[in-house]
């Protein structure tokens, strides 16, 4: 396919391998904060396939995983109530709450649907004036925009029974936090080029300078996921830390200007808890006050949200890096996709998900150098 084969070329991959190896000459460890990234390192075996002193830490990448316990909680409450229509993308439907999911809600008689885009949200509004129609609006700053454009909409079109609930997040403070925490052992970052597509890359370089490390902004293809990761080791082995653009094909230093303008007008920032990380400040959006009426939070005034996570769970720690997937106790055995303990596991962007998807059971030592597949894209 145009465009994409181009950057699954294994005699390429050959070719950034040996120049990642000739410039190596100390341990490195990267953090990709990026869901789709981990699972490409996963699915491709990259990280089986890099020298053995670089170590690829899988950060807070997936929006799903991170949005709080308490939000999904009361987007369940707020889900099952008589009048509402409650639409999400299909990957919250199995996140577990405290004690159910939205699949559940919607057995139940809840009416939960499946959408593709929040403007199908607004159309089922539209159409049906005597219904409250509530979007589940999570998401790093890639989403944004659309859910931005959705209220934005609503309120020209004057539809008073949409609303938005709320739990964006945004990737500069989680990564001050990654960076500020007192077992971190991330010397640079692989930055998620969708977000970067957005809203560019002015916040990363004063995070950079400050922490001394390098940031490299990449895609999701095995090419430019390696890279990424040979301009990361350099500037480590050369002592620098400056941002870089590696993915330069969607990525400007100023990123989508009319994106931005449309979620600056629409929200604004906000202090915001993290699943299994806890509360980052400034690290999410909010519906500013002009917007007030549209968050779903307030309209419905969801109280009383007592929550709960599983003790066996360790997802938290898997999403600050801490741990592997498989160093769970639970990951393959009483936590799998069909019965996930964390989001981790459920989500099509999560750590968990990814290692138990493509067969990564156990945690062998990593076999680094190792031949380069044929086929960028096996089949599993």
């Amino acid at each position: 396919m145009k465009y994409i084969d181009e950057f699954n070329d294994p005699d390429l991959a050959r070719v950034l391998l040996d120049e990642i190896r000739a410039v190596t000459t100390r341990p490195w460890a990267l953090m990709e904060v990026c869901g789709g990234q981990t699972h490409s390192i996963i699915r491709h075996g990259i990280d089986q396939l890099l020298p053995e002193e670089i170590e690829l830490i899988h950060g807070p990448g997936c929006p799903v995983c991170v949005t709080p316990l308490d939000v999904i909680d009361k987007a369940l409450e707020i889900a099952a109530r008589p009048g509402v229509i409650f639409c999400s993308f299909g990957d919250m439907l199995r996140v577990p709450g405290t004690d159910r999911d939205l699949f559940r809600v919607k057995g139940e008689g809840g009416d939960v649907r499946v959408v593709y885009s929040p403007l199908d949200a607004l159309e089922l509004a539209r159409r049906n004036p005597d219904r409250e129609v509530v979007f589940f609006a999570i998401g790093f700053e890639t989403t944004a925009p659309a859910n931005a454009m959705a209220v934005h909409q609503a309120r020209r079109l004057g539809l008073t029974n949409f609303s938005l609930l709320v739990s964006h997040v945004r990737v500069p403070p989680a990564i001050e936090a990654i960076m500020t925490a007192p077992a971190c052992r991330v010397q640079g970052f692989l930055a998620a080029g969708h977000v970067c597509s957005v809203m560019g890359t002015a916040e990363y370089p004063e995070l950079a300078e400050r922490f001394g490390v390098p940031i490299v902004a990449t895609g999701f293809e095995p090419l430019d996921i390696l890279e990424g990761i040979r301009r990361a080791v350099r500037q480590l082995e050369l002592g620098e830390h400056r941002v870089e653009n590696a993915y330069p094909r969607a990525v400007r230093e100023e990123g989508n200007p009319a994106a931005v303008r449309m979620i600056e007008e629409v929200f604004e920032v906000t202090d915001r808890n993290w699943r299994g990380i806890g509360p980052i400040p400034r690290s999410g959006w909010r519906l500013t006050e002009a917007f007030r009426d549209y968050d779903a939070e307030h309209r419905f005034d969801v109280t009383g949200i007592r929550t709960e996570e599983p003790a066996e769970c360790r997802s938290g720690e898997v999403l600050q890096g801490l741990i592997k997937p498989t160093e769970c106790p639970a990951f393959g055995t009483t936590c799998t996709p069909r019965t996930p303990l964390g989001a981790t596991m459920v989500s099509s962007e999560g750590a968990c998900a990814a290692y138990y998807l493509y067969r990564r059971m156990n945690a062998p030592a990593v076999q680094a150098g190792g031949a380069v597949p044929e086929e960028m894209n096996p089949v599993v």
